[in-house]
């Protein structure tokens, strides 16, 4: 670990130095600044006009104020919306500061900015809104006054330090609603496979699960309690230096749910760019709005390595694994290249629950 002596420097050139330090080999933090990402930045684009439709705005990070540049693109032309707004905390976000509001205050945030990505959703489209504890039941009102509330999800957060007078904050929300009673739904896209402790048979055949060379497994329907969920951190190649970065494995579940290949994803708070990355990841087309440069530098930096790289940490060959079940993921993954390497080259492997 480094320790940069700051007895006799400002803050601000202690931050430099820090900067200025190189990463540890396994530190896969991208952190390009932003007189660096001129390359990144000079594909991103403004929005100043009315957009007759999304020729000129699809698969584009947009640098602007949402609040902007939402009225300026055509209504009804979004299948989903994934939204994760500045939470009502006093927070930094590159050097521009979201101050904690009042209650009150931070409902009508809220109804403002969703009154702006309303009109874009589709008819069959849905919406899913990240927020914490505090603003979640603000969010929620908010959210029946314009649509259909499906669930409210809670997801499990791994980071965290604990609190001196109070139960340390180990859980988020995510609002799912819907245009009307008519939307998508993708079940079978989104369960989990779990290793099962006490498998069951019936006649002497696995019941409700799969019998498999690294163990035996069962596929789950998702609930709305997520605790297979990583915060990106220094060593996963999605990580940034984004202080509020959701992981592309929960994004993907929402993509996968609630759209369908060729669909239209609008991140109206893009920050570092997992939404659009993920979307590339899926075959969806997607547009992402964000404020900050910084935080487009590295989006479009992401971009440019998901055109190599397509893995989602946590989704592999079509299923959600469990976390830390890396290993296991592993060895599924070897049996099943062991296993087509014995056919013959114009014999497929079946598609089975085994496999995926």
């Amino acid at each position: 670990m480094l320790f940069v002596s700051n007895e006799h420097c400002t803050s601000a050139e202690v931050k430099e130095k820090i900067m200025a330090t190189e990463k540890a080999d396994r530190n896969k933090t991208i952190d390009t600044p932003l007189s660096e990402g001129q390359i990144y930045l000079d594909r991103c684009i403004a929005v100043t006009q009315k957009q007759a439709d999304l020729t000129g705005v699809l698969d584009k990070t947009i640098i602007g104020d949402m609040l902007t540049v939402c009225p300026l693109l055509p209504a009804g032309s979004v299948d989903l919306i994934i939204a994760d707004p500045p939470y009502n905390l006093t927070k930094t976000y590159n050097g521009t500061t979201f101050s904690k509001k009042k209650d009150a205050e931070y409902e009508e945030y809220t109804r403002k900015w969703i009154s702006a990505v309303k009109p874009l959703l589709k008819p069959d489209g849905s919406i899913y809104v990240c927020c914490d504890w505090e603003t979640s039941l603000i969010v929620g009102n908010v959210l029946r006054e314009f649509f259909y509330v499906r669930n409210r999800i809670t997801w499990q957060r791994e980071k965290g330090r604990g609190a001196k007078a109070n139960w340390k904050n180990g859980m988020e929300d995510i609002w799912f609603a819907t245009n009307s009673s008519d939307y998508i739904f993708n079940l079978d896209a989104v369960k989990i496979r779990k290793k099962v402790i006490a498998p069951y048979r019936v006649d002497g055949e696995p019941k409700d699960w799969m019998e498999t060379e690294s163990g035996n497994y069962r596929d789950t329907c998702p609930s709305n309690f997520w605790d297979d969920i990583t915060i990106p951190f220094w060593s996963m190649a999605e990580n940034t230096a984004h202080p509020t970065q959701k992981s592309e494995k929960l994004i993907a579940k929402i993509m996968l749910a609630s759209s369908s290949a060729g669909d239209i994803v609008l991140d109206p708070f893009l920050g570092s760019g997992t939404t659009s990355v993920v979307a590339k990841k899926l075959d969806r087309r997607y547009i992402g709005i964000e404020l900050e440069k910084q935080y487009c530098v590295w989006a479009e930096q992401r971009l440019e390595m998901a055109e190599t790289n397509a893995e989602i940490q946590g989704y592999v060959n079509g299923v959600f694994w469990e976390r830390n079940s890396l290993s296991e993921q592993n060895a599924v993954g070897e049996a099943k290249a062991k296993r087509g390497r014995k056919r013959k080259p114009e014999e497929h492997l079946p598609i089975d629950k085994e496999t995926t």
